[in-house]
């Protein structure tokens, strides 16, 4: 199914928008940090080979070579030449003849952007091409190196221009002319990087050469009708529209070989010499002794392999997106390897992205990074870039990032916005079912309020302190504290409680409470329960637990004291009896006396195996200020282990479970008028 058009649209704009970004972003840095050039003096032989071929020179003649010989220059006689290929100097000599040379390394640096957020969304869904735009502008290596007037920046937008067009070269088949014109731009790519700069064109196509020949021996194979098949296949039913395809690519692609080879011919004398040879014989990929200059080394393996790891160390913990952020997103976008063909260009169906699937794409992605490395290996250049491996500000790879590693930012720009969709994705995934859960959390600690009310007053804990609404906030009060079918207020203790019941005479009361932490763990099982005053000379009250163990002590106590008594043994339950008037509370022959408005507590408390202990603990308030005694009943009960007074994790909610085996609560009060 296609994409509707304005995902289509949205998505190549934010790609657009990313790149001009980058474009003046390298503009400002190249003018504001190199002003005079960089440290690395390759910039100057770039430039004067530019202004060569705008004179129509490949080389300099002088009868005084000695006096006028450039930096990287070749002397041979009274010729002097640069060692490094045209290409990029080419690139480079509109700016110079403009007067304004910093606006094409910008507008390379702009384009390397582009192509790389249009090669992520081939491989994936249209937003991860701009993520992958942004992160390769966001690339410390990328903002230092795109500036310069060096050849790795633009061999790397050739590089980049040949997988766009490789890919869509498969993947527009059915559009034979749009098919033909892309495999000709990755070909004409190629061959341009392939004649700047040969081993990275080399190493950066490896994996799209070795996917060609994976088709073309699929193409051969394959056979669209063989029941039919009487006589042996013609070699011409294998010249399918995509090996069509794929020779375009390989025959222009070839001319840079050509071109390359027609070039050393004419500068040094022997196709199979590149400048940079005639320049340093031993310079160049290769283990064993190298010498450039006056700088010489034994290459070995092991010293290439050491190289490598320092090289890939600092550039994951130095020089990518945030690093080492950067680098562990894209390790995450590398999981997206695994992953079944998923969205990619919004241009194309299902069936026209079978011709290259979007997981061999990723694959082919990752190819890129595996042979940059590996390839590196074998050329001394990544000792080079280093300096000294002891110290991480050595060497231009401390200055700049890596130079010869440049194409590693498709990689790790298009695994890195993958993997940090994928982080999002996760994040979403779980912030969703926290919110989920905590949404089931609040419908099940406010299943109580699922009903009705008439003129209700319902006291509520103080979760977070003196506040209403916080954390209930769906218990609200309307615009008027008058009327309404529902009044919530704080619970405040005796005092404030029976303030509030005689403010508001006429309402039934309920108080809300529940069991657990409202943030813990688990669940809060709630608890509504319907409120009374009573009122009465004394109260005589009975309250009956379960047995949990051994009894130890049954204590009264209010705000004046307490007393305690060590009642027998019940047997399976144990039954309280005691009383409330307006001066004292009784249990047993015992009182203690009661304040004006206070709050009787009854804690009934067994000991168990192993010394833990089950306390009961029944709370009722009572204002004893008039000439009847009032008291909120039922009073508020809890169940405390190890200790005697408790939070609400030790609320008692009847029927419910998840308390110690034995555990039961029943209470009575009887008010007497005399």
């Amino acid at each position: 199914m296609r994409r509707r058009p304005d995902n289509r649209l949205a998505g190549r704009a934010g790609v657009l928008a990313v790149g001009a970004a980058a474009t003046v972003a390298v503009l400002l840095i190249g003018r504001e940090l190199f002003p005079l050039l960089s440290v690395n003096h390759d910039e100057g032989v770039y430039l004067q080979h530019a202004a060569m071929l705008l004179k129509g020179n490949l080389r300099l003649t002088t009868d005084l070579p000695g006096a006028f010989r450039p930096w990287f220059f070749v002397e041979e006689g009274r010729r002097l030449y640069p060692k490094y290929t045209p290409v990029t100097a080419a690139l480079f000599a509109p700016g110079v003849a403009l007067g304004a040379p910093r606006v094409v390394p910008a507008l390379v640096g702009g384009g390397i952007v582009v192509l790389i957020g249009l090669l992520a969304r081939e491989a994936y869904r249209p937003p991860v091409g701009a993520l992958a735009a942004a992160t390769a502008l966001a690339t410390p290596f990328f903002l230092l190196i795109a500036p310069q007037f060096l050849s790795y920046a633009p061999a790397t937008l050739l590089n980049l221009l040949f997988a766009l067009g490789y890919v869509r070269a498969h993947r527009r088949l059915p559009a034979a002319r749009a098919s033909l014109a892309y495999a000709a731009l990755a070909g004409g790519a190629i061959a341009l990087a392939f004649f700047a700069r040969p081993y990275t064109a080399v190493l950066f196509a490896a994996p799209f050469v070795g996917h060609a020949v994976a088709v073309l021996a699929a193409d051969l194979r394959s056979d669209p009708d063989p029941p039919a098949r009487t006589a042996p296949r013609s070699p011409a039913a294998a010249v399918t529209p995509r090996a069509v395809r794929l020779a375009v690519v390989a025959a222009l692609g070839s001319t840079g070989v050509v071109a390359a080879l027609a070039y050393n011919a004419v500068l040094t004398g022997d196709p199979l010499v590149f400048p940079y040879q005639a320049f340093a014989p031993l310079d160049g990929p290769g283990f064993g002794y190298r010498r450039l200059l006056d700088y010489e080394r034994t290459y070995t393996p092991a010293l290439a392999l050491r190289a490598t790891g320092h090289l890939l160390w600092e550039l994951a913990t130095r020089w990518t997106v945030a690093a080492p952020l950067g680098t562990l997103l894209a390790a995450v976008g590398l999981l997206t390897l695994r992953a079944g063909t998923g969205s990619g260009s919004d241009a194309l169906a299902a069936a026209d992205r079978d011709r290259l699937p979007d997981r061999t794409l990723r694959w082919l992605f990752a190819g890129v990074g595996a042979s940059v490395v590996v390839g590196n290996i074998y050329f001394w250049g990544t000792l080079n870039v280093l300096g000294d491996l002891n110290d991480p500000a050595d060497g231009f790879m401390g200055k700049f990032g890596p130079f010869y590693h440049f194409d590693l930012l498709l990689p790790l720009s298009v695994f890195g916005a993958a993997g940090l969709v994928l982080c999002w994705r996760a994040l979403g995934a779980r912030l969703a079912a926290e919110a989920a859960e905590a949404t089931d959390h609040r419908q099940r600690a406010l299943a109580p309020f699922d009903r009705e009310f008439d003129r209700a007053l319902v006291f509520l804990p103080r979760v977070y302190g003196p506040w209403l609404n916080h954390p209930f906030q769906t218990l609200r009060n309307g615009g008027s504290l008058g009327g309404g079918d529902v009044l919530y207020a704080q619970t405040r203790g005796p005092a404030g409680d029976f303030a509030v019941i005689d403010a508001y005479p006429d309402r039934r009361l309920y108080r809300y409470t529940f069991r657990g932490e409202w943030e813990g763990p688990s669940r809060v099982t709630p608890n509504l329960q319907r409120v009374r005053v009573r009122e009465g000379r004394h109260h005589e009250v009975t309250t009956t637990v379960g047995a949990v163990g051994r009894l130890s002590t049954v204590r009264l106590a209010t705000g004046e004291g307490g007393v305690t008594v060590r009642p027998d043994e019940g047997g399976d339950a144990l039954t309280v009896a005691w009383s409330v008037n307006g001066t004292h509370a009784t249990l047993g022959d015992r009182a203690v006396p009661v304040g004006s408005v206070d709050e009787v507590v009854l804690t009934v408390t067994y000991l168990q195996s192993g010394g833990a202990s089950v306390t009961y603990r029944q709370e009722v308030a009572v204002d004893a200020r008039g000439d009847d005694v009032r008291i909120i009943w039922p009073g508020e009960v809890r169940v405390c282990r190890l200790t005697t007074d408790c939070g609400r994790e030790g609320t008692y909610v009847p029927g419910a479970g998840g308390y110690v085996d034995g555990i039961a609560v029943e209470t009575n009060a009887t008010a007497r008028c005399v």
